[in-house]
């Protein structure tokens, strides 16, 4: 694996370009989020998404109701049980979203420089002149000058179905705004995003609260991305919010970060958050396009360091309706994988783009590729002068399993971990083999009956970059006796070897609790 790790930063023989890749069983140390809807719900079409490398299934109530999304997720669970490759859940919920009522669901062309009026009256029907919307409160956001976009839910940018308004006067309750462009609205869900505009709505809304206390606590949901985060408060009356869910306290919140809001409050929501979400959709539409790039590289930094997982979202929007992505596009999803993200998260790509499996397949091959070139050394560096010293015990011992494994050329790390915790700092340090995270079950008891503990942490390793999860054999307690450690560490090896990753004579490092201590030891298979 890493006799073909390039350096950008050296010179590259142009022809090794051409050379095929070798095909690996993972198939990129950078994880895929796809978004399950009408093109991408059916066994068939799920099976495929996870075969090409989809490792979270999205589930956006922005649209569809409960029901709708639990038939997509039993679906989900047989493509699980038939590919046998682990998939977690994420909810996005809907939040301070604003939205076009159309219930006629007629196509509205609206015309260059002619006046429309956004209404709260949602009673009133949807014209070229009218505009119904979900919030009373607009007149009183926005002023003279500002500029609202209205588009397809999800919208690419390349249709003609997007527009830019400038307000022109408040009247009111309603909003006159001139039109900057000439656009047909079709379709059924159309949002308006106000740049830079406070909308006065709770983040968590009763309607989210509501799916989530149902679908959510029904479904055991591992991740839980919150849109619309503009505060840290929001994070934690979310986390509040799920605390009093039962077992929904282990999920994780994920904030989506989506305007200018959130975006001057991003050091205290990165704090409260579990990882964050860069969607670049709205915050493109907030921000200057020359500064879009900036956000990113200063997001993604700061998430690194952190350690906490960074999902970027918006890379290959002409993928919604083409079989291949544009060549900016193929640079770009490169460029969010040098940066570091952990995560790329489709949404119009596999909700309702034509080739949901292929686009997944493709992003995939692009960040295989970039995980190649990815400049582990000087990010080490980095990581460890940004950490300081002393470091904490855990991270000290991550860091050197790490900088084991880079010296020792070893095949995969192995992290035995039952919070999941050590194997995520592992990840932090990025090495530049698959690090397999064993997670050992916890057995819990309420008096009444015994349960294990592990299915959550396993799962939500599944959008950190190189982590791979394997949830251990409950009879094989992590840190007890030598003999059983032995016999849990020889599942996950026969585990690596029957995926290609470990072959004979490869070496491996393995970090993992006996008794107090953390141990880093380093082993060398034989035949």
């Amino acid at each position: 694996m890493h006799s073909n790790h390039l350096l950008l930063e050296e010179p590259i023989r142009m022809a090794s370009i051409l050379e095929p890749s070798k095909a690996s069983f993972f198939p990129a140390m950078t994880k895929i989020v796809g978004t399950l809807g009408p093109r991408s719900r059916s066994v068939e079409i799920i099976s495929g998404c996870l075969k090409a490398g989809m490792s979270v299934a999205r589930f956006d109530f922005s649209w569809g109701n409960p029901e709708y999304h639990q038939e997509t997720l039993e679906n989900l669970k047989a493509a699980v049980k038939s590919t046998k490759k682990l998939c977690a859940v994420m909810l996005d919920t809907v939040g301070p979203e604003l939205q076009v009522i159309n219930k006629t669901e007629k196509s509205i062309s609206l015309q260059e420089d002619a006046i429309v009026v956004l209404t709260p009256n949602q009673d009133l029907e949807a014209t070229s002149e009218l505009l119904p919307i979900n919030f009373t409160g607009l007149s009183k956001a926005v002023k003279k000058g500002d500029t609202i976009f209205v588009g397809q839910y999800l919208f690419t940018g390349s249709e003609s179905t997007s527009a830019w308004l400038e307000v022109s006067e408040v009247k009111g309750d309603d909003v006159v705004c001139v039109i900057k462009n000439s656009a047909t609205l079709a379709g059924s869900l159309f949002t308006l995003h106000g740049s830079q505009i406070h909308i006065n709505l709770p983040t968590l809304s009763e309607e989210d609260k509501e799916v989530i206390s149902s679908w959510g606590v029904q479904n055991k949901i591992d991740f839980l991305s919150l849109s619309y985060t503009r505060h840290a408060e929001d994070v934690r009356q979310a986390r509040e919010f799920l605390s009093k869910l039962g077992d929904l306290s282990q999920t994780q919140i994920f904030a989506k970060i989506e305007t200018v809001e959130g975006l001057t409050h991003f050091d205290e929501i990165l704090q409260e958050a579990d990882g964050i979400i860069l969607s670049r959709g709205n915050l493109g539409i907030d921000l200057p396009p020359e500064k879009v790039f900036l956000f990113q590289k200063a997001a993604l930094y700061k998430c690194n360091m952190a350690g906490k997982p960074a999902v970027v979202t918006r890379v290959v929007d002409s993928m919604t309706n083409n079989l291949r992505p544009t060549r900016a596009e193929a640079t770009d999803v490169a460029n969010a994988v040098l940066d570091g993200s952990d995560a790329i998260l489709l949404g119009a790509e596999t909700l309702r783009g034509l080739y949901p499996v292929e686009t997944i397949s493709t992003v995939g091959r692009i960040c295989a590729e970039s995980d190649k070139v990815f400049n582990q050394d000087l990010y080490f560096k980095k990581t460890v002068k940004f950490v300081g010293e002393p470091m904490t015990h855990l991270e000290s011992i991550a860091s050197s399993a790490v900088r084991a494994a880079i010296k020792v050329k070893a095949s995969v790390i192995i992290c035995f971990t039952s919070s999941g915790r050590a194997a995520r700092l592992i990840a932090k340090y990025r090495p530049t083999m698959p690090v397999i995270s064993v997670v050992i079950p916890r057995l819990k008891t309420n008096q009444l009956r015994w349960s294990f503990t592990g299915a959550f942490e396993a799962r939500q390793s599944l959008i950190v970059r190189g982590l791979f999860p394997m949830l251990a054999d409950p009879r094989h307690p992590a840190e007890s006796t030598s003999a059983t450690n032995e016999s849990v560490l020889k599942v996950a090896l026969d585990h690596g070897k029957a995926y290609g990753v470990i072959k004979s004579h490869d070496r491996v490092v393995v970090c993992q609790k006996v008794g107090d201590a953390s141990v880093v030891k380093i082993i060398e298979l034989e035949d």
